[in-house]
C-alpha cells in the first residue's frame, strides 16, 4: 500500500483555500498510485484556530466544506482530513461542545471520524478551551491493513520513554493491543530550536518497543507568532527513519507499506540541518515570510541603527520578502555615532535593499522646546532618552501607514527580557522578529550567515552594541555583558531556577537580583509588544502568562528569609 504524506501550509480560516491544498494533493496521489493520504491535524482549517472554533457559523462551514471535498475527491483514495466535529452529548454530559477530529474520506463520503484523545494545556496549548477528548482507541481498515489513528499529542505519552505519565492513557499501547499494522499521527506541532532530534528520538522508541511503524505527518508554515517545520517523517518497526520530509517547505512524500514485512520500506531522507543557527535562520525566514502574506502584506520596513538586532532583522526580511521590497529607515540624531550611518549603507549594500535618510535632530530640539517650562529644574535623564526613540517609532509608522509597509520591530529577546526597550518606541510594529532570540544568539546567527561572504559588516559585529540614546552610551551601562545576562535569563525563565540556585551556578548574587528584578518590571511592555516569532520552548508569547500587578518579588523576600531562619 502506497500512502502519502502531504506537508501543508494552511492559512487559519480559509477554509475554500485549505480545502483547495488538500485536494490538489490528493489528485498528485492519486496519479501516483498512493491509497491512503495523510493531512495535518486541523489540516482544513489550520491550526491554531484558537476562538474561531466558539463562531458556529464558522464550525458549520467548516462541516459544510468537509462533506464538499469529500465529494471532489479523487475516487479509491482514503484521505484523513483534520477538522472539528460536534461533541452530541455535550448537553447531557457537561463537556465541551466539539472534538478535535481527523475524518476519513472515501468513496465521496465521511467515512469514518476519530478523537483527538490527549488534549495538551501547556506552554502556547489550550486545548481544554474547545475540545472534548476522545475514549476511544482510533482505527480503520483499508485493503485489509489496520491501520491506527492518532493526532499530535497522543503520540506524547510514552511513560518509558518519559519516565512518567502526563495523561492517565497511552494511545499507543492501545492501539498495539489492538493489533493494528501500522500507526498514523497527524500533527500541527509548533517549531522550537532542536525539537526535530527530539521528536524522532521519542518516536523511535515508541515504534521499537511496540514493534510497530509509525508515520509522522506535521504542519508547515507561519500562523501568528507560531512556526510549525514540518519535518514529517516515518519509521520502520524497528524504531528507524525510512523517510523524512524537508523542513520549512511544503512537500507530498510517499511511502510504501509492505504486507508480507508488515513495515515501511525505505524512502528519500531530508538530512537535519547541519547546525542549530542555519535551522532558526530558516525558521525566521518563513515565520516573516507567512506572516506578512497571511496578513496581506507585501512589503516590510524597519529602522536600520547601524546595530546588530536590525541588521540581522533586515537580513531576514530581505530573504522573506525579497530585497526589493525591504525599506530600511536611517534616523540619526545629534548622539549617533559616524560608523552607525556607514554601517547602516553597507549592511543595506550587501543585501540590496532600499534605504532612506530622515535626521531627527530638529524633531528633538522641538520636543525640547515644547516641554522646557515643564522639564525645567530636571536634568536629562530617561525621559528624553525616550523621546528619541518614540520620534524614530512615529516616523517609521507612518511610513508603514502611508505606503502600506510591515513595520518590523528589531529588538532581541534579551532587551525584551529586562524592558531594555522603548513603548512606543523601538517597540512599534507589526511583527518582532527576533522577539525570541538571545542577544548571544543575534550574534552567533551574524556569524552564521557570513560563513560564505559577508553579509552583516564586520564592524557591526565587533563594536560594543549600544542605543546611542546619550553621548558615549553603551548597553553594558545598564545590564551586565550579555553572555552574563543570557545565561541568567536562560536559567531562570527557561530552565525555572530560582535566585538561590542561579548564583550556586556561578553568578554574582546582586546581579541575580537586578535581573530577576528587570524581568519583573518589564512586563507591562511585554504585554503591549507586537507578536514575536516563537524559536524557543518559553517564549515572551501565547505561551507567557505572567501577572502584571504582582507583588510576589517582595512577598519572596520575606519567605526566604523565613526559610532562612527555619532552617
Amino acid at each position: 500500500m502506497k500512502i502519502a504524506i502531504a506537508q501543508l501550509n494552511p492559512t487559519i480560516g480559509d477554509l475554500p483555500g485549505n480545502a483547495a491544498k488538500i485536494l490538489q494533493v490528493a489528485q498528485e496521489s492519486a496519479n501516483a498510485g498512493v491509497r491512503l493520504l495523510l493531512t495535518p491535524e486541523l489540516s482544513l482549517c489550520g491550526y491554531p484556530p484558537r476562538d474561531l472554533l466558539l463562531n458556529p457559523s464558522f464550525i458549520e462551514a467548516m462541516d459544510i466544506t468537509l462533506q464538499q471535498l469529500a465529494r471532489d475527491l479523487p475516487a479509491n483514495l482514503a484521505v484523513l482530513v483534520g477538522t472539528t466535529s460536534k461533541n452530541e452529548q455535550a448537553h447531557a454530559t457537561g463537556g465541551k461542545h466539539l472534538f478535535n477530529s481527523i475524518a476519513l474520506l472515501l468513496d465521496g463520503k465521511v467515512e469514518q471520524v476519530f478523537h483527538k484523545r490527549l488534549l495538551p494545556t501547556y506552554d502556547v496549548f489550550d486545548e481544554h478551551r474547545y475540545f472534548e477528548p476522545g475514549l476511544q482507541a482510533n482505527y480503520f481498515t483499508l485493503d485489509d491493513m489496520v491501520i491506527g489513528v492518532t493526532i499530535c499529542e497522543d503520540l506524547w505519552n510514552d511513560e518509558e520513554f518519559w519516565g512518567k505519565r502526563s495523561y492517565t492513557v497511552n494511545p499507543v499501547a492501545d492501539l498495539s493491543i489492538l493489533g493494528v499494522d501500522v500507526i498514523v499521527n497527524l500533527s500541527a506541532s509548533p517549531y522550537t530550536a532542536g525539537k526535530q532530534r527530539f521528536r524522532e528520538e521519542m518516536l523511535s522508541h515508541s515504534a521499537a518497543r511496540f514493534k510497530l511503524p509509525i508515520i509522522y505527518t506535521n504542519q508547515v508554515g507561519g500562523n501568528d507568532d507560531l512556526i510549525f517545520d514540518g519535518r514529517s517523517f516515518a519509521l520502520n518497526k524497528s524504531g528507524e527513519i525510512i523517510c523524512r520530509a524537508p523542513g520549512f517547505e511544503t512537500d507530498l512524500i510517499i511511502v510504501e507499506l509492505d504486507a508480507l514485512q508488515q513495515d515501511l520500506l525505505p524512502s528519500a531522507i531530508s538530512p537535519h540541518y547541519e547546525n542549530l543557527d542555519g535551522e532558526i535562520w530558516n525558521a525566521l525566514v518563513l515565520g516573516v515570510r507567512d506572516y506578512a502574506q497571511k496578513c496581506g502584506f507585501s512589503k516590510g520596513i524597519l529602522g536600520l541603527s547601524g546595530g546588530v538586532d536590525s541588521a540581522l532583522v533586515a537580513a531576514i526580511a530581505s530573504a522573506a520578502l525579497g530585497k526589493e521590497n525591504v525599506l530600511g529607515v536611517l534616523m540619526p540624531s545629534p548622539y549617533s555615532s559616524e560608523h552607525s550611518i556607514s554601517d547602516a549603507l553597507a549592511l543595506a549594500k550587501n543585501i540590496g535593499i532600499k534605504t532612506t535618510r530622515l535626521p531627527i535632530g530638529d524633531l528633538m530640539q522641538d520636543y525640547d522646546q515644547t516641554l522646557a517650562e515643564l522639564f525645567a529644574g530636571t536634568e536629562f535623564g530617561l525621559a528624553e532618552e525616550n523621546i528619541q526613540s518614540r520620534i524614530r517609532g512615529n516616523l517609521l509608522m507612518a511610513i508603514a501607514n502611508k505606503f502600506g509597509y510591515l513595520l518590523l520591530s528589531t529588538g532581541n529577546k534579551s532587551e525584551m527580557a529586562v524592558g531594555y526597550c522603548t513603548l512606543y518606541g523601538d517597540m512599534n510594529g507589526g511583527l518582532a522578529v527576533i522577539a525570541d532570540v538571545p542577544k548571544t544568539r543575534v550574534y552567533s546567527l551574524c556569524h552564521w550567515l557570513n560563513h560564505d561572504g559577508e553579509v552583516i559588516p564586520s564592524n557591526v559585529i565587533t563594536k560594543p552594541p549600544s542605543a546611542e540614546l546619550k553621548p558615549g552610551q553603551v548597553d553594558q551601562d545598564s545590564l551586565p555583558s550579555y553572555d552574563i545576562l543570557d545565561d541568567i535569563l536562560q536559567r531562570l525563565i527557561h530552565n525555572h531556577e530560582s535566585p538561590q540556585q542561579i548564583v550556586a551556578a556561578g553568578h554574582d548574587a546582586q546581579i541575580v537580583d537586578k535581573v530577576l528584578r528587570l524581568v519583573a518590571r518589564a512586563e507591562f511592555k511585554r504585554r503591549q509588544a507586537p507578536p514575536g516569532l516563537k524559536i524557543t520552548d518559553r517564549a515572551f508569547g501565547t505561551g507567557w502568562r505572567m501577572p502584571i500587578a504582582s507583588n510576589w518579588l517582595a512577598v519572596k523576600d520575606v519567605y526566604q528569609q523565613q526559610v532562612i531562619l527555619q532552617k
